[in-house]
């Protein structure tokens, strides 16, 4: 067995060759969740068990009606595919403790319960088919196991429940093939990374999986880190994971969660911030009992994909982070060579003109991202004008409007001031101030 690193030369190796292992990641911008589990069959919420204090025998029960139709993951894989995703996550086991795969290490699972059927080899096959990567989310807490809470003060019980913890990643990471990413959540009740054993852990996980990339949930920074219920960049590689209607990441009502749930055009604007801001989006849906998608999160994600088939050079690849401004009408992105400025517009100008300011360099061109049909502008000093626009907006599917504002070379944007007639004129010196 290979020597365990101390925390120093462990976060020094993975470093090395983060950028190889998450190339894939990077480009790939938009991603779904699923959070599927027998919370699915009560419909109050992930956390029903605990939140509700619902005694484990009773809730013991939901193990043995639970039953996801035939083919559930394949529809999931086929509506991510649909909307531009480009891989997946799903929630092997959540805090509830039943696992969805035939686990030797925890005999409560979906082979020996209801469906008698292994669901992850089923999500895994799906995701295959469709091409897209594949993620395991792993809860580190568990409410059904013995020693679930007493391992935060009982020796002996902590070492059982770090060797259980272990146990299923190991499983499954040696039953699936290769695998993209172990995606943890909760690290409770230890507080610590060497209360869970986690460094030592993690490394004999990346020994099974060279390519693996891990997020920051189990109290190691890891690949990469996943803000939640909320699209904020960061300095370094970051995952927005959020729910389809701001209420639970599991099955809620649909007819009640509709007024909830997420249009085209939000999900676009949560796009936009991860293309800007170089991270990802993994958006999460919770299918109903029997594993179909709920009715109201298809329709948005098929038109979100119909966007990106005609857009999506505004989104995926590795870029810079884009620190262009727009209008307050539109947000930006730039293209991985960073030559092109896209202008995400959300409120079409019905008037047949807009201006952008603080543009000190001029564009060779401006056209619409989607068909290439030039448009027309004029620079005037540092006020980019553009003139006679469409008086419908051309995006059809969603709303949104992309144009493609291409540069010669440098691009040099830049507002000095709150007050227009100090920075959007021609008065300005060569070094750029007022």
């Amino acid at each position: 067995m290979a020597r365990t690193l101390c925390k120093t030369d462990y976060e020094a190796a993975t470093a090395a060759t983060r950028d190889e292992r998450m190339g894939w990641w990077r480009d790939a911008r938009f991603g779904m969740f699923v959070h599927y589990g027998l919370y699915a069959q009560a419909g109050r919420n992930e956390w029903v068990q605990t939140l509700e204090n619902i005694p484990v025998p009773e809730y013991e029960r939901l193990a043995d009606t639970f039953c996801p139709k035939p083919g559930a993951p394949r529809e999931w894989a086929a509506l991510a595919a649909a909307a531009g995703m480009k891989y997946m996550v799903m929630t092997t086991r959540h805090h509830e403790g039943f696992s969805l795969w035939d686990s030797k290490a925890n005999p409560y699972n979906s082979v020996n319960h209801g469906p008698h059927r292994d669901i992850v080899r089923e999500f895994v096959d799906a995701c295959r088919e469709f091409g897209l990567g594949i993620g395991f989310y792993s809860s580190l807490m568990d409410w059904h196991h013995p020693d679930g809470w007493t391992c935060a003060f009982d020796t002996e019980a902590r070492r059982r429940f770090t060797a259980y913890i272990e146990a299923l990643n190991t499983e499954l990471l040696t039953q699936y093939g290769k695998i993209d990413v172990l995606w943890y959540d909760v690290s409770a009740p230890m507080e610590s990374w060497e209360g869970w054993d986690s460094l030592e852990r993690n490394q004999r996980l990346r020994a099974l999986q060279p390519h693996l990339i891990i997020n920051d949930r189990s109290r190691l920074a890891e690949d990469f880190g996943t803000p939640e219920g909320h699209v904020t960049a960061s300095d370094r590689d970051w995952e927005a994971c959020m729910t389809f209607n701001d209420i639970s990441w599991g099955y809620v009502d649909e007819d009640q969660a509709r007024p909830y749930v997420y249009t085209a055009p939000r999900i676009l604007k949560m796009l936009n911030t991860c293309a800007s801001g170089g991270g990802n989006l993994l958006l999460n849906i919770g299918p109903k009992p029997d594993g179909s998608v709920p009715a109201d999160a298809i329709e948005p994600l098929t038109q979100v994909g119909a966007w990106l088939r005609e857009n999506g050079q505004a989104v995926y690849g590795r870029r810079p982070r884009c620190p262009i401004g727009g209008n307050g009408v539109c947000g930006t992105s730039l293209s991985p060579d960073g030559r092109h400025v896209y202008l995400w517009n959300w409120i079409w100008p019905t008037g047949g003109q807009m201006g952008l300011g603080g543009y000190r360099t001029a564009p060779r061109s401006v056209s619409l991202l989607k068909d290439g049909t030039p448009l027309a502008f004029e620079h005037r000093g540092q006020r980019l004008l553009l003139t006679d626009l469409p008086r419908q907006r051309p995006d059809t599917t969603t709303g949104v409007t992309v144009i493609d504002l291409e540069f010669d070379g440098a691009i040099e944007q830049k507002m000095f001031s709150y007050y227009p007639q100090l920075s959007g004129g021609t008065d300005y010196s060569p070094e750029g101030k007022v």
